[in-house]
């Protein structure tokens, strides 16, 4: 992508006002997004985005400028004026850059490119046509399509030079039920670190009618009674609550920043014993994957939470810096003009020892989270409030009428204690998360749990 020498020039620029780390990030990424609505394709983009961004470090401090001007002029004019940011006294050096060659454990069979876009926009006819035939309620129906390629080369000042290929795919399926002026919605979103590939073993109908059912349960369903009550929280996208009121927390740029609710507590004691929790890049082909993060580290399988007992923050190489830790492999960012900072990958719960009918069962009066919705969260204090797209009473140990209208009210810290059963059965679901270096590509993951006196809040 760009000449050794040219990248060793580069980095000796952002060291000469005395710097003690320089950082090269290059990118070119290709995309297709392609979406339907009203029956037709409304929108249809396919573009190229290229550009490099150079980070320097003088201690715990960093600065950041990027360019779209990979030319020896444009990228030594930006690494300099990263460098003037940053002036100290003493002048550093490049190491000699030795390439790594690194283990593709996210093999592409079908690159996006060798797909002409007509077959691309029939995956969405497809699943447009087959749940809108779901039920004469089904009033709307919106569904997306995302590929992406991304090759991206790090190198440093202590002589990494790396380079990878991102290649992934995505579909988001949207139902709307409309009856008596109101509307409940329905979702899959199905997406893999994976060519067009992909899309072959994908029962593309069948997703889209599990989004109309959602959505047909939900718009003939009373609402749901508010209260504190235990909640059982189903597996798959059910681990968003985690993701968003406690990972965040343990992501080391919050720590470095003070910013977190577990800040000081590596070793102690934060949840349930029945708790595990696993952070995982590596998983072969999964959404949130890749095989180097945006630092050029190797990314690994980083255990969280030991049965309750906190063993390790996700960590970035700047607030390794700061917190004396090694990097895990989570330094992320959407592209050359962010810096990148600690992010999950693939966060997850992992399974118990209960079956779901079990936990049910368990359970003589509460509300079932079939399908969790979005909701909004305070990372200072991990309190949250989030919707829940599809539930059920559970009354006498069993599963009751649909609900409609609950929203889950709680914090992170105390849901973690108040995790009382654990189930067998995991599954993950793809999502986006935005943060401090843009969106990018995560998954979300739990079997099912239950939450002791949780409040629910609803109409009923």
């Amino acid at each position: 992508m760009l000449d050794k020498g040219l990248i060793g020039d580069v980095l000796d620029m952002a060291l000469t006002t005395g710097a003690d780390f320089a950082e090269l990030f290059a990118e070119n990424c290709t995309r297709t997004n392609l979406q339907l609505s009203s029956n037709e394709i409304e929108k249809a983009i396919a573009g190229e985005d290229f550009g490099a961004g150079i980070r320097i470090f003088f201690g715990p401090q960093s600065v950041y400028a990027f360019t779209n001007d990979l030319s020896r002029e444009g990228l030594l004019e930006t690494a300099a004026t990263a460098a003037k940011a940053a002036a100290q006294d003493n002048k550093s050096s490049t190491q000699n850059l030795q390439a790594k060659t690194i283990e593709n454990r996210h093999p592409t069979k079908i690159l996006p490119d060798q797909i002409v876009i007509k077959e691309k926009a029939d995956l969405l006819f497809r699943a447009n046509d087959k749940t809108r035939a779901y039920h004469p309620l089904i009033s709307q129906v919106q569904v997306t399509y995302l590929d992406e390629v991304q090759e991206v080369l790090i190198a440093n000042s202590e002589g990494l030079l790396v380079q990878d290929k991102r290649v992934r795919t995505r579909l988001y399926i949207m139902a709307v039920a409309a009856k008596d002026n109101e509307k409940q919605i329905g979702t899959m979103s199905p997406g893999a670190c994976k060519g067009f590939e992909f899309y072959l073993d994908l029962d593309i109908g069948e997703l889209g009618q599990r989004a109309a059912e959602t959505a047909l349960i939900m718009i003939q369903s009373d609402y749901a009674p508010g209260g504190k009550m235990p909640v059982i929280i189903d597996r798959g996208f059910g681990g968003v609550i985690f993701h968003e009121a406690c990972g965040h927390g343990l992501e080391a740029s919050a720590i470095a920043k003070k910013a977190s609710i577990f800040e000081d507590k590596l070793g102690k004691k934060i949840a349930a014993p029945c708790v595990s929790v696993v952070d995982d890049g590596t998983l072969a082909n999964y959404w949130g994957s890749t095989n180097i993060d945006d630092e050029g580290n190797s990314t690994q399988r980083t255990l969280l939470i030991d049965k309750g007992i906190l063993k390790s923050y996700m960590v970035d190489r700047l607030s390794g810096r700061i917190l004396g830790l090694e990097s895990t492999g989570n330094g992320r960012r959407q592209s050359y003009k962010f810096a990148p900072v600690a992010r999950m990958r693939n966060t997850f719960i992992l399974p118990g020892q209960y079956t779901l009918d079990e936990i049910i069962a368990a359970t003589e009066a509460g509300l079932y989270a079939k399908k969790m919705g979005g909701g909004s969260v305070n990372p200072a204090t991990g309190d949250f409030n989030f919707a829940v797209m599809e539930g059920y009473l559970i009354e006498h140990g069993r599963i009751g009428r649909p609900v409609r209208g609950a929203t889950l009210v709680g914090n992170g810290k105390d849901i973690l204690w108040n995790i009382d059963m654990v189930g067998k059965e995991l599954e993950m679901e793809a999502g986006v998360c935005g943060a401090d270096s843009g969106s990018v590509p995560t998954m979300v993951g739990q079997p099912p749990i239950r939450v002791q006196g949780l409040v629910v809040g609803g109409r009923g």
